[in-house]
């Protein structure tokens, strides 16, 4: 009789860390009984139950269910039940990995030929005990398999408890290790902190002329080296700014921080931080640090200067909506007055000086936005082709001779919907960046092409666009910086000859425009910059020759304008303008009085002319809220001021004029709005 190995499963595993902690004698080892007959299993239970904890099963379908809850020291299997026999339950016991090391001692009454017990012992038993049993044998055979199965287990369990042990013992030692690398780590740190930071540590006695350092980076703070410090006492003083001398010497017997200017080797002056206390028990020996705080006096007046700028733009922001609707109110005064016919000569001088004033006042108002970085973009429908001749004559002397610039734009492209002079100035920008790439020469190519984009992307919305690349055979950007090359003030250039302003002001300009930016570069190969601007949903290019050529478009018999705006003078002079154009205009000196008139007209107004900021609710939200009543009512936006931020949300269908505007330029926006859209 061989030896029973068994294989330890994760359930016996759970149950072994459990019994870890526990007498071995204390767990009783389970032995299976497997018959049909309850009288068998009762009798046997009689015979067994002080050997081992008995569990039984009356079929082989319920025993391999027991199986799967837990080991047992021997299986005694019946060799012939209904539905699962003897036989055919150990074929199944001994293909499962837990239980296929098990003892089985088969029970039978009659199946004693030779064939029969060799079928039974190729199956995996290890004995066969014939029926009628004799309870001392059964007893003696199940008690050696019991004592094998406790002997086995208590092995498999010192094992378990030495490996425990060994562990415990290995990560005691492990932590002990790594406590003192952490803390080796930790000196080293402090040290290189120290060596890395713009600061020192220095000792000095009550009255002496210079400080003794005796940790720190003092070569990078001073740029001399400790030793010279040491060997030269007169330095330190002869160093200090004459009109800091003062400081020092108050600092030399002061506790808290002093500062003063003090010449680097390099000839500049730096501030330093000199903080110290006086040593415990010795009054007149102090120890401190000395700190360089140029840099950080350097930021905090680039951020005062920041706020101030901010300051300003929001004092200019606070009177650019007011002082725009005066001027609007001006220039429409001045317009309506223009075409009486009964104005003399005299008359007409005196009004083209008033416009003039009033002109230069609009310019003042955008040159102080522009400053303070709060203008608002004003949008209108753009041939790239027209403005390609524009540009063509503005470009060609700042390239120079080594440089060509070629235009490439594809035929029927559309018109975009930008500003016109943010679109120059982008050009601009980008034409002089391909420059500064080829010094020594190349060609630049501007190109020009229609894009639909059928779904979203991270930063621009489906649709139709117009898309500019501007490219080089330059020597393109690295790929490691071409992520950062649309950071503000980040440039590749060399120091002196780029602000990094070029790029992040073109990614704003192609945001703020409804579109986006794609660079393209290969080190060795050029860089391409493709604008992203989105096709104007006004006009087509068919009728671009059009608008051209009809200063004035003429309104449409019958159709219905709602004039919204609270300042009430500009309202009646844009009204006066309308009706001159031949609409019928009703007006409106807040949204909630335009609502009002919708719900008494049933929404009769073919097109709505809107304030942007009023009392109470927004133009942008009361055009939301009568699209919410009749989808894609068309709408015109005009504004005197609003931030970017608000005005960029509104729809990409409704226009903006910036106030003042003129006649013409709101009769057209009128008739784009109101044109029949195309299919």
């Amino acid at each position: 009789m061989s030896l029973p190995t068994h294989t330890t499963s994760p359930v016996v595993e759970s149950q072994d860390v459990a019994l870890l902690g526990q007498p071995l004698d204390s767990i009783r080892p389970r032995v299976l009984l497997v018959d049909d007959d309850p009288r068998n299993l009762l009798a046997l239970s009689e015979v067994l139950g002080d050997v081992a904890e008995i569990v039984t099963a009356d079929s082989g379908a319920e025993a391999l269910r027991q199986l799967l809850k837990g080991q047992f020291a021997v299986i005694l299997l019946d060799v012939l039940m209904p539905g699962l026999d003897g036989y055919e339950t150990a074929k199944l016991v001994r293909m499962r990995e837990q239980t296929r090391d098990m003892p089985i001692i088969f029970l039978t009454a009659i199946n004693k030929e030779e064939a029969h017990l060799m079928r039974g012992y190729d199956i995996g038993a290890v004995d066969f005990v014939f029926k009628p049993v004799d309870p001392v044998i059964l007893r003696s055979k199940v008690a050696v398999f019991v004592s094998l199965y406790e002997k086995t287990r208590e092995i498999e369990l010192n094992a378990k408890r030495e490996q425990i042990l060994l562990q415990e013992k290995l990560e005691a030692q492990t932590e002990r290790l790594r406590i003192d690398q952490a803390l080796r780590e930790a000196e080293e740190r402090q040290g290189l902190l120290l060596r890395s930071l713009p600061l020192a540590v220095f000792q000095i006695e009550l009255g002496a002329e210079a400080p003794s350092f005796i940790a720190g980076d003092v070569k990078s703070l001073t740029g001399f080296s400790g030793e010279e410090l040491e060997h030269d006492r007169d330095i330190w003083q002869r160093r200090i700014h004459p009109d800091d001398l003062a400081v020092w010497s108050a600092g030399a017997a002061t506790v808290g921080p002093a500062e003063y200017r003090w010449q680097h080797r390099d000839g500049n002056y730096r501030i330093f931080v000199d903080q110290r206390v006086p040593v415990s028990g010795r009054l007149e020996m102090w120890v401190g640090t000395l700190r360089d705080i140029t840099e950080q006096r350097r930021l905090q007046d680039q951020l005062l200067q920041a706020q101030k700028l901010d300051a300003i733009g929001k004092l200019t922001g606070g009177i650019a909506h007011d002082f725009n609707n005066l001027l609007a109110s001006v220039l429409s005064g001045i317009g309506l007055l223009e075409r009486q016919s009964n104005i003399d000569e005299r008359g007409q001088k005196v009004l083209a000086m008033m416009r003039h004033a009033a002109q230069q006042g609009t310019h003042l108002v955008n040159r102080m936005l522009t400053f303070s970085r709060r203008q608002h973009l004003q949008p209108e429908m753009i041939s790239l082709p027209e403005a390609a001749k524009a540009l063509d004559g503005m470009l060609a002397p700042v390239l120079g001779g080594l440089v060509t610039l070629r235009w490439e734009l594809d035929e029927g492209l559309w018109l975009a919907f930008v500003d016109s002079g943010e679109l120059e100035l982008a050009l601009m920008n980008l034409v002089i960046n391909a420059r500064d790439a080829m010094p020594s020469g190349g060609t630049v190519t501007v190109g020009g092409a229609n894009r639909h984009l059928p779904d979203a992307q991270s930063d621009l919305q489906p649709g139709d666009y117009v898309v500019i690349s501007v490219s080089d055979t330059g020597s393109g950007i690295a790929p490691e910086l071409l992520q950062r090359v649309l950071e503000p003030f980040f440039t590749t250039k060399e120091p002196g000859k780029g602000t990094g302003l070029g790029l992040s002001s073109v990614l704003g300009f192609a945001q703020q425009s409804g579109g986006g930016l794609r660079v393209y570069s290969e080190p060795g190969s050029g860089t391409v910059v493709e604008v992203w601007l989105p096709r104007s949903v006004d006009i087509g290019q068919d009728d671009a020759d059009v608008v051209a050529l009809e200063p004035e478009p003429v309104a449409a018999a019958g159709q219905r304008v709602l004039l919204v705006d609270d300042a009430v003078g500009l309202r009646d002079l844009t009204r006066m303008h309308l009706a001159d154009a031949g609409y019928d205009v009703s007006c409106a000196a807040s949204a909630t009085e335009a609502l009002e008139l919708i719900h008494a007209n049933d929404k009769s107004f073919d097109v709505i002319v809107t304030d942007y900021a009023m009392p109470s609710m927004s133009g942008l939200e009361l055009i939301s809220t009568v699209r919410a009543m009749r989808p894609g009512w068309p709408a015109v936006i005009i504004s005197g001021f609003a931030e970017q931020e608000a005005i960029s949300r509104r729809p990409s269908d409704v226009p903006l004029l910036a106030k003042p505007f003129t006649r013409t330029a709101l009769l057209r926006a009128l008739q784009a709005v109101l044109a029949p859209k195309g299919p």
